[in-house]
């Protein structure tokens, strides 16, 4: 594949900072010189300099799970760009479904912290994906469209190639619950041409589109091997060392 595959692991409110430092010094122990994809680990907050330690200058990568949309200032409970960029964070989740649903988050603030993240060098993970309500209606499409134009709106040209796009069926996630390949594989296709819409082909043919809809062990094979599937953002298995392990195996068996 011409795209390089990251299996990204989405902690979420999981892990005091001791029981991170354990899981990332399992996964790390595996995987530190590993090159032929890219492996991401997205602990809490609380956890990140911990992770970040033991991370240090292997090949694992360290990401936040959200980011304020203001550079500094009277913002109480926000962390900064800088802030992560300080302890070695290169990618950060944006609008993750549970931020849009639970806090009420918009596409028009997504897009500022989109941009707050490209402004200061963190890669940004930007999710997408419709509700079984909204699937059932027959409106996966217009709800995906809606939510990358107003998610990419305004991105340099200079910097668009960087971003990842991560498709997450809400239906999927946490239910056990997971898209058919074939499924998951033609909403990839349709949000690759949605990009090129919006940002352009050369663009589109670059940015990775990764499946967050319970992908595990037993499916990860069957969705990697779709050709608009470029990894996995991983929620319930980034929990457990063997369980994540065997993702990224899958990974780079796809990446070959």
């Amino acid at each position: 594949m011409s795209r390089k595959i990251l299996i990204a692991g989405n902690w979420k409110m999981n892990k005091t900072a001791s029981e991170a430092g354990e899981l990332a010094r399992a996964i790390v122990a595996q995987i530190a010189t590993l090159s032929a994809i890219d492996v991401l680990m997205c602990p809490p907050f609380t956890s990140i300099p911990k992770v970040s330690e033991i991370v240090g200058t292997s090949n694992v990568r360290l990401g936040a799970q959200n980011v304020s949309d203001k550079v500094s200032g009277a913002y109480t409970g926000e962390v900064s760009a800088a802030m992560l960029r300080d302890l070695y964070v290169s990618y950060v989740i944006i609008g993750h479904s549970e931020r849009r649903s639970y806090y009420g988050e918009t596409d028009a603030f997504i897009n500022k912290k989109l941009l707050t993240c490209l402004d200061s060098n963190l890669i940004p993970i930007l999710c997408v994906g419709e509700t079984l309500e909204e699937r059932e209606a027959g409106k996966v499409e217009e709800v995906i469209r809606t939510q990358l134009v107003g998610g990419l709106a305004g991105v340099p040209a200079d910097k668009a190639e960087t971003i990842v796009i991560a498709y997450e069926p809400v239906w999927a996630i946490g239910t056990g619950k997971t898209a058919t390949p074939e499924q998951a594989q033609e909403v990839h296709a349709f949000i690759r041409k949605t990009i090129s819409e919006i940002l352009g082909t050369e663009p589109a043919s670059k940015i990775r589109i990764l499946y967050g809809g319970s992908m595990k062990p037993a499916n990860a094979d069957e969705l990697l091997a779709k050709p608009d599937i470029d990894g996995g953002l991983i929620g319930g298995a980034a929990l457990k060392a063997d369980d994540f392990l065997a993702l990224v195996k899958s990974g780079v068996k796809a990446q070959a």
